[in-house]
């Protein structure tokens, strides 16, 4: 069985090989190594890369794999190591070499090609297979913006060609999809230089299919006993300090604002204010569990390097819940959301997912919030739900947040890449440091166990893969415009304008397009906007009060009665319908 990590691991080195002798002794190698699908490597080189050069690279990592060089392995003391890549002018491998706490390091060789590594790697060249280099892209040093500007080959490789592709013409269907590119495109969204980067201006058609979603997840929550709340956008910075976010995250967030002598910080996250909540009356247990939902808007810092259309921002909407519930309450909420979270994701059209369950390390528990007890409990909590639920899951040890284990669900869209989907985290931190009390059954105060659990998560985040899930073209229950009234000459505006009328008091969001274009240019402009119904209107279909309808996909269906037409399109509103018809 092929190790395909292996393998593009050793492509790396031979793109790195293949870079020096395309561009001489003046280029600096960084690192290089394999990732989901593919490879990559840094360089700070002589000039910038064009396309162009990408080809010619490829021809020389050809020959490279032709000749069948062998990958040898040496460990070599560090001062040694140190000495030979500062000989070749490899001053970021120097700096490798010095934050390596062994004493002893190891490189690879291929040919005359030498290389700071750790391994493993192929038996040689000629064993990594089909490759492709895809694309140029900056990348600071080790992440730092402070540090310089390398220039990164992004590359793939697959055990045989017909493997490779079918990558590459997944890679195309992607592109296809690329929500940024469709969301110019459709008038969803945009980000301005002027208002600042990983900020989204949402534009009317991307707002509506949000405002959608925002209706439907409220009405969801309400009717599961949910109640909503609302909270600022910035609070006191003793807020984040008490709940040990300013120590821990505090390079995810912005700058703390003085206003009357005191700091106040924009929201990263919506907790503490709920906690705040929470404390703002004497609880009993009678009380609980008390589950509070808010479609919340956040402000973390992202480093501009991984800012990506709406897919990673620095303003975001969560749909943020928190239940506080008795221990004994615990499995039964958790079951609960777990519930609610596939009733979203089906309803959204993503019907496959893998489930994580995040725990703690058991070799290093002092890594961890609270005993074994509490741990154990919660624990226990989460794959009983997860049992009875019938949801496989993978248990992932030592990946839980220090406050407690969780739920992670990715799901996969319809090129069945993995995106982040719901989570469910149980925390006993925040009620131990904001000093959480309710009074029990036995009039002594007892701690709540606190619930984190999105379904939705990050509503930029959501909406950007639920564009590429569907490639633009929404359920018709999502879509920002349903139908499009045509009429056939300007004296059959009079009677689209009656259609539109009638559509809107049904509920159904239509305009009517009466430029002076021709109606097969206006048909396929409709179809161009993913807008699900077409609908023509000339002599015959006044005459009987009738529309000729087209669906997106091409599809003709002819004349169908206005009201027979609104019985369907509300059908399929009110049904959430995946499909057109």
């Amino acid at each position: 069985m092929v190790d395909l990590e292996k393998m593009r691991h050793s492509a790396a080195h031979v793109l790195a090989q293949a870079v020096v002798q395309y561009l001489g002794s003046t280029v600096k190698l960084g690192i290089g190594p394999a990732i989901e699908d593919g490879f990559y490597y840094d360089f700070e080189l002589p000039r910038s890369l064009a396309p162009e050069d990408l080809r010619e690279i490829e021809k020389l990592m050809s020959r490279i794999v032709e000749a069948d060089l062998p990958f040898v392995r040496e460990e070599l003391p560090k001062a040694e190591a140190r000495k030979l890549f500062a000989q070749l002018a490899q001053t970021y491998k120097v700096e490798l070499i010095d934050d390596i706490p062994d004493e002893v390091v190891s490189v690879y060789r291929q040919g005359d090609f030498v290389d700071l590594c750790r391994g493993p790697h192929v038996e040689s060249t000629g064993k990594i297979g089909a490759f492709k280099l895809l694309s140029v892209a900056g990348a600071y040093w080790r992440g730092d913006s402070d540090r310089p500007m390398l220039q990164r080959i992004y590359g793939t490789t697959f055990p045989t060609a017909e493997e490779l592709q079918g990558h590459l013409e997944r890679l195309e269907e992607a592109g296809r999809r690329d929500h940024r590119r469709l969301g110019r495109e459709l008038d969803l969204f945009s980000v301005s230089d002027e208002v600042g980067p990983g900020l989204i201006l949402w534009h009317p058609k991307g707002a509506m299919v949000r405002k959608v979603i925002e209706d439907f997840w409220r009405a969801e929550h309400i009717r599961r006993d949910y109640d909503l709340v609302n909270t600022p956008h910035v609070g006191r910075l003793d807020l984040w300090k008490t709940s040990g976010h300013w120590d821990w995250y505090r390079e995810n967030m912005f700058p703390p604002m003085n206003i009357d002598d005191q700091e106040y910080l924009l929201k990263p996250m919506n907790c503490p204010f709920h906690i705040m909540i929470y404390k703002s009356d004497l609880r009993s247990y009678r009380d609980l569990p008390l589950r509070w939902g808010e479609l919340g808007t956040v402000y973390r810092y992202e480093r501009s390097g991984v800012l990506h259309g709406m897919l990673r921002v620095r303003g975001f909407t969560q749909d943020d819940a928190h239940i506080f519930c008795q221990p004994d309450q615990l499995e039964a909420e958790i079951v609960g959301v777990i519930d609610l979270a596939q009733y979203m994701m089906q309803t959204f059209g993503y019907d496959r997912y893998d489930v994580e369950l995040s725990v703690r390390d058991p070799l290093r528990k002092e890594k961890y919030v609270g005993g074994d007890e509490v741990w154990e409990m919660a624990e226990g909590a989460l794959i009983r739900a997860l049992e009875q639920k019938g949801v496989p899951f993978k248990r992932m040890e030592g990946e839980a947040k220090f406050y407690g284990p969780a739920i992670d669900i990715k799901v996969k869209d319809a090129l069945g890449r993995p995106w982040q989907g719901p989570t469910i985290q149980v925390d006993f931190n925040l009620p131990e440091r904001f000093d959480m009390e309710y009074v029990g059954a036995d009039g002594q105060r007892h701690r709540p166990v606190m619930i984190h659990r999105a379904v939705l998560g990050a509503l930029e985040r959501f909406i950007g893969g639920l564009i590429e899930h569907y490639a633009g073209a929404f359920p018709v229950w999502l879509a920002p415009v349903q139908a499009v009234v045509i009429p056939i000459a300007d004296r059959h505006l009079p009677y689209a304008e009656t259609v539109l009328a009638r559509l809107s008091e049904a509920g159904i969001r239509a305009n009517v397009d009466g430029r002076r274009e021709k109606i097969n240019y206006k048909i396929r402009e409709a179809q161009l906007q993913k807008i699900p119904y077409m609908l023509v209107v000339g002599d015959q279909e006044a005459s009987v009060q009738a529309v000729a309808v087209r669906l997106r996909s091409g599809e003709n269906l002819g004349p169908i009665g206005v009201e027979t037409l609104i019985e369907k399109a509300v059908s399929q509103m009110e049904s959430r319908s995946l499909k057109l018809s």
